[in-house]
């Protein structure tokens, strides 16, 4: 995909993305000396619906957000790959001559350099030395998946300098799953990077991974009276990754007792039908992960009907009742093994004070556990929805949103 600059963002942030943009073409040169440049764009995501059912093949709705991170980029003739992060002190540095797994690369952004490079390569795509500086708004904790915007923007990079733009959006998703799962070690399903390589809201059906299908919801949010808000709660995602690992691996053993590898494949009236024998040899925690999928999984795609028909009201509801679902049946609220912080719990909470009645929604957003709660707010409400939550959880971490059309994308002026 190739945007026009003035289409990708709004006119009255036109001005501050030209000084950003200036700034990333200085943080290049300083580094790698003048070159002929290539922006890529890729922006943070939302999950509007359908929490943790990628893995499982089912559905989610997703939108991409106006946040983004930009790469400037540059072959080096080299066979060696460069970033550098503003945000970041350090350098990664990849031999291209060594794309194998680095178990000490672990968690870190040079297994996703390395695996972006070694997928794209399996795949037949042309991988080259290059130079990139980058520069993010998408905040890593945030939960606006900062690292899915990180490798879709690093294979658009790819594909741009080196394949003619030949990488498609599901493609690129793909490849950055590959590098996220096997390279960093964390078991994401699809849905994060997907909303972000393809754009805008979107529903996606996991039902075949290789080959996900996905339909773009026209909706327009300000015409219908209502914000999108995500509140940042300020907890660590850094020691959080056994917690996320424990759904997927918690919903599959329930589907292996169903015969099957996934839950999407699952029969649900056999699941309820021998609930109290799966109960025994899964554990409870994993029989009501399950619950939650398939009634998430149902919900997802009502949201997105919903959408498609204008009915807020509608949408709104199926968002309350997957927050509740969230929170009661997955319970990826706040981490077992710390308790005592539960700045999403709160965040809820206060949300329920201030929301309930107002025909607006509140939920848990993404992966949970500790980061953002997400609320679909009417205009009417929201000054002070913002300055209250931001009360509690400091000036600056109520995010007022907006849903960007265009996903990865390299960027033209």
């Amino acid at each position: 995909m190739v945007t026009k600059f003035t289409d990708l963002y709004e006119s009255s942030k036109q001005p501050e993305q030209r000084e950003r943009y200036e700034k990333i073409r200085e943080g290049f040169t300083a580094l790698f000396g003048e070159k002929e440049l290539t922006f890529v764009s890729a922006p943070g995501r939302t999950e509007v619906g359908g929490n943790h059912t990628d893995h499982q093949h089912g559905c989610v709705l997703a939108a991409a957000v106006d946040l983004d991170i930009v790469a400037a980029a540059a072959p080096n003739g080299e066979n060696v790959l460069r970033l550098k992060s503003a945000e970041y002190a350090k350098m990664d540095e990849i031999d291209l001559t060594d794309l194998s797994v680095h178990e000490s690369e672990k968690e870190k952004s040079a297994a996703l350099l390395r695996g972006v490079c070694a997928r794209c390569r399996e795949l037949g795509f042309k991988v080259e030395g290059f130079d990139a500086y980058t520069m993010t708004q998408v905040l890593k904790g945030s939960g606006l998946s900062s690292s899915a915007a990180f490798e879709v923007a690093v294979v658009h990079v790819i594909s741009h300098l080196f394949n003619d733009g030949a990488i498609d959006p599901v493609l690129a998703a793909q490849i950055s799953q590959y590098a996220e799962n096997v390279y960093f070690g964390k078991p994401s399903g699809l849905m994060d990077q997907t909303a972000s390589s393809v754009g805008g809201f979107t529903a996606i059906d996991f039902a075949d991974p290789a080959h996900p299908s996905f339909q773009k919801v026209d909706f327009d949010l300000a015409a219908h009276g209502y914000a999108l808000c995500i509140v940042d709660t300020g907890g660590n995602h850094a020691d959080l990754t056994g917690d996320y690992a424990s759904i997927p691996v918690e919903m599959r053993s329930v589907a292996h007792e169903l015969g099957v590898e996934y839950l999407r494949d699952a029969d649900e009236t056999a699941f309820y039908a021998r609930l109290g024998e799966i109960r025994k040899k899964t554990g409870d925690r994993a029989v009501l992960r399950a619950m939650h999928f398939f009634d998430e999984n149902r919900v997802a795609q009502r949201e997105a009907e919903a959408l498609a028909q204008g009915d807020m009201d509608a949408f709104l509801h199926w968002e309350i009742r997957s927050g509740r679902s969230s929170f009661m049946r997955l319970q990826n609220v706040f981490a077992c093994s710390n308790p005592s912080e539960q700045g999403l719990s709160v965040a809820l909470a206060v949300s329920e004070k201030l929301l309930s009645g107002k025909k607006a929604s509140w939920r848990v957003h993404g992966g949970g556990f500790a980061g953002t709660v997400q609320a679909f707010v009417p205009l009417e409400e929201l000054d002070r929805y913002k300055t209250e939550m931001e009360k509690v959880f400091g000036e600056g971490t109520c995010h007022v949103l907006s849903v960007r059309s265009a996903g990865g994308t390299r960027v033209d002026f």
